[in-house]
């Protein structure tokens, strides 16, 4: 999984349509730091619930309370026994749901509890016997009035047991705690306690008054103390938390910041239940007050006792940029999961990085293959998600058109979805430009991606992706996936003209185009913009449009859907938006040289202040490709997928354009390319992007140009031909003026091999081709981790001068540090080279090295 150092993935907290469950199921939106107080509880009986699918009133055991208790939760009424209470509260709000079960198996069991149609799973450990009756605790949310609460046993419970009362009991909040000033500590017995956590003293050791209990398997997914933390500045802290583990075995607990999970946190044995150790962690806070929580989630395995947190700044001056250098990346909205770092019963392929081989052109290097029925690969989600992205490979068809094959996925054991997979738009061919031709042998391009929508699965859910009788494909090779919570659709603003009241048809297959360019039309004439609501549109050609909206419900509902290659958007110049939807192209193969026969899904002129937003691209030739002529263009939260040549192009003449916070994945070319084509690309930049496995070419390209930038991005696995980040007079562009700015940027597992120069391209690659390389070029703030050969390449025959390097982290290169093929000069200072395999350095004769301070390992 890519690591992002201080910038956390954005998250999305569940809404309340009638329950916001305070279970692990969900991320809990923690309030100010309160010790919950409880009022007197109401009580219901289960035998006189309502109750279906097998559930029935029993006396055989002892010890129920009222008439009798409720089984039936047998094998036999596996998915369908239900025990239902109608429960009525005074106010709306948070209350304890207090459920009294047998469980005599001697082992866990589950029952999935329902509120208001919202699930979560309440896990049951074993009190003893069928006579010994226990407690479980759910805090939820219920609304004033009437509320639906249903135990049922669902096909992904394991049922069997036995069902007394439920209590139900308000928490109303005390007043809060003063809320702890950084740097400094904080008891936690003094926090807020939630879900069975509670103040103890049984064990000696402890600091302050007691300590935090209550993290039991009674309380699995439920229990959780949240501090409230004052910062002085927004920035990353350093938090110590004092705990104690006697069960002999690592434990783990989830950390929260602000209602939203950072991470899982493993504490290790610490000899005894009272002998105190401590574990460090980060947490990115904001200026003010944070609410800071750790919980013990269904994916975790709780059974530790808490004594106290403290937290100082990680650096002098939160608030200021710590001066780390790399980059971050875009603030991405999903959580991506590796599938090698997942549970599986199948082969992990890699780590490879051999051209034309399937981990070589995985994220990180390795996937997972399940060739046989009955092989699956398991994920455990740490954020609510309704809706996920597979990157998988597939064989392809003798012919080259491709196979179909699907592939079961499962919630918790419960089937959800089949995914139909396809080779399509992977598998290709030969030497450049890569045909789709099997006979030509040397495949590559092995991966393509997919996508679904679901009801909303909690945090703690197993995903399961499995080859089953019924998956015809022979094998399926998983990389990895992503997982989000999608919002509702996006309203239609005022005065749009929707093109379905031009003719166009979700869903019917048949050919739209023309109902949108009337669409467009009426559009221009009125000066506003088009709409394009729910459901996936057909276009046959590019749509041209200029100085209007072209604006969607979001790009997981409204999709305009290419057909054989053709079909995209073409701005002609004014302001153009394209925002909120997905162009879903149908490109199979990369076009010759010369020859066009196929799309790119935007391509053309933008004129000052135009914005492309929230778009997300799919098999398209490139994602786009930005003409001469194009001035103040804003792209940003761009996703760009499985194109055969570049993901998102700057043509020569492009000025004062920005690409940012965008997602850049299985480009056939240049992920990201500035090519000063004829006319300089000028004052423009890519800036805060995130690029995973280019097939082909380099994660960023600048050609030429004047005073353009990359600045921090995040660089991942490039395959062949490749660099991570690219300076270069390649092609033949204007040659470089003014200052080009490379700050920033992270570049993990970069560079490859070019097969046809036998050439091993460095991570970072300045590269003086046709014409020198004589302009500023500044190399800030980097850092380079494990490339494949060199960790900077500068070549080749010609002069590269005014290069500066200035806090650049070298860690571990397949060849040397730092590599010199050219004549000129470059300055270093703060370099740090560690782990280079063929040495630090290797420069050619004649070139100047100038060595500032604090440089080491070269």
């Amino acid at each position: 999984m890519l690591s992002h150092r201080s910038r956390p993935l954005p998250r999305t907290r569940l809404s309340k349509p009638r329950m916001r469950t305070l279970l692990a199921a969900a991320a809990l939106a923690l309030g100010a730091a309160c010790t919950p107080a409880h009022a007197a509880g109401s009580a219901y009986e289960a035998e006189d619930a309502a109750l279906s699918g097998g559930a029935v009133v029993e006396t055989e055991h002892a010890g129920y309370t009222g008439s009798g208790y409720v089984g039936g939760f047998t094998d036999a009424n596996k998915g369908s026994a239900a025990v239902a209470f109608d429960v009525a509260v005074s106010a709306s709000g948070t209350h304890d749901l207090e459920v009294r079960y047998a469980n005599g198996t001697g082992v866990d069991m589950t029952l999935s509890l329902y509120v208001d149609g919202s699930r979560t799973r309440l896990v049951l450990p074993s009190p003893g016997g069928w006579d010994a009756w226990g407690t479980v605790t759910a805090p939820v949310d219920l609304d004033a009035g009437s509320n639906d609460v249903a135990l049922r046993f669902d096909a992904a419970d394991s049922g069997n047991v036995n069902l007394d009362s439920l209590t139900v009991t308000a928490v109303a909040d005390d007043d809060p705690p003063a809320a702890v000033q950084i740097p400094g500590g904080t008891e936690a017995e003094d926090a807020a306690l939630s879900g069975g956590a509670r103040v103890e003293t049984e064990h000696a050791g402890y600091s302050g008054t007691g300590y935090v209990g209550g993290f039991t398997d009674a309380n699995k997914g439920s229990a959780a103390v949240a501090f409230a933390l004052d910062a002085p500045a927004a920035g990353e802290y350093a938090a110590e938390l004092r705990y104690a583990n006697g069960t002999g075995a690592n434990m783990t607990l989830s950390l929260y910041v602000g209602g939203a999970r950072t991470g899982q946190l493993t504490l290790p044995p610490t000899g005894g239940w009272a002998s105190w150790g401590t574990v460090d962690t980060t947490a990115d806070l904001t200026a003010g007050v944070n609410d800071v929580a750790f919980r013990f989630d269904t994916a975790d395995s709780g059974n530790v006792n808490l004594d106290n947190l403290t937290v100082e700044a990680t650096d002098d001056d939160p608030g200021t940029d710590p001066g780390e250098p790399g980059g971050d990346g875009a603030d991405l909205p999903y959580t991506e999961y590796e599938a090698e770092d997942a549970a599986t019963n199948a082969t992990v392929l890699g780590p490879d990085r051999t051209y034309r081989t399937v981990a070589s052109e995985a994220s990180g290097r390795q996937a997972v293959r399940l060739d046989r029925t009955g092989e699956y690969v398991e994920f455990t989600l740490t954020e609510p998600a309704n809706a996920l992205v597979l990157r998988y490979s597939i064989p392809d068809s003798a012919d080259g058109t491709g196979l179909n094959a699907p592939i079961d996925v499962y919630a918790d054991g419960a089937k959800l979805t089949d995914l139909e997979l396809t080779s399509a738009y992977s598998w290709v061919y030969g030497q450049y430009p890569f045909p789709n031709d099997p006979a030509q042998g040397l495949a590559h391009r092995f991966f393509d991606e997919t996508r679904a929508r679901f009801d909303t699965l909690p945090a703690g859910t197993v995903l399961r992706f499995e080859k089953d009788a019924a998956s015809t494909g022979a094998h399926y090779d998983i990389d990895l996936i992503d997982t989000e919570q999608v919002g509702s659709p996006l309203p239609k603003p005022a005065g749009l003209v929707d093109i379905t009241d031009h003719g166009a048809v979700p869903g019917d297959g048949a050919d739209d185009t023309a109902a949108i360019r009337s669409a467009v039309a009426a559009a221009q004439s009125a000066g506003t913009g088009v709409w394009i609501g729910k459901g996936r549109f057909t276009i046959t050609e590019r749509i041209q449009v200029n100085g209007i909206d072209v604006r969607g419900a979001g790009p997981w509902y409204s999709v305009l859907e290419g057909t054989d290659g053709r079909g995209g958007i073409e701005p002609t110049g004014g302001a153009v938006t394209i925002a909120d939807l997905m162009i879903d192209g149908d490109v199979t193969y990369r076009d010759p040289d010369g020859q066009i026969t196929t799309d790119t899904a935007i391509e053309g002129v933008f004129g000052p202040g135009s914005t492309v937003a929230n778009v997300w691209i799919e098999h398209a030739k490139v994602g786009m490709w930005i003409h001469n002529g194009t001035d103040g263009l804003t792209v940003t939260g761009v996703r760009v997928r499985d194109t055969f040549a570049d993901g998102i192009h700057l043509n020569g003449g492009t000025r004062d354009t920005v690409v940012e916070q965008s997602h850049v994945r299985g480009t056939g070319d240049d992920a990201l390319a500035m090519w000063s084509n004829g006319t300089a690309v000028a004052n423009s930049s890519f800036r805060d992007n995130t690029v995973q496995t280019p097939n082909l070419a380099n994660g960023i390209a600048i050609y030429g140009g004047e005073n353009n930038s990359a600045v921090g991005n995040l660089i991942a696995d490039t395959v062949t031909a490749s660099a991570g980040i690219a300076v270069s007079t390649r092609f033949n562009p204007v040659p470089f003026s003014g200052e080009t700015l490379i700050e920033g940027n992270t570049l993990v597992r970069t560079g490859g091999l070019e097969p046809n120069w036998n050439s091993q391209f460095g991570a970072l690659w300045i590269y003086a081709d046709t014409s020198d390389i004589t302009a500023p070029v500044t190399v800030r703030d980097m850092v380079i981790r494990d490339s494949t050969y060199a960790g900077v390449l500068m070549s080749w025959q010609r002069q590269i001068t005014n290069v500066t390097f200035e806090d650049v982290v070298i860690d571990g290169t397949g060849t040397w540090g730092i590599e010199i093929q050219a004549s000129g000069s470059a300055s270093f200072t703060n370099v740090d080279v560690t782990g280079a395999a063929s040495g630090g350095l290797s420069a050619a004769a004649g070139f100047n090295v100038v060595r500032g301070e604090g440089n080491s390992g070269f």
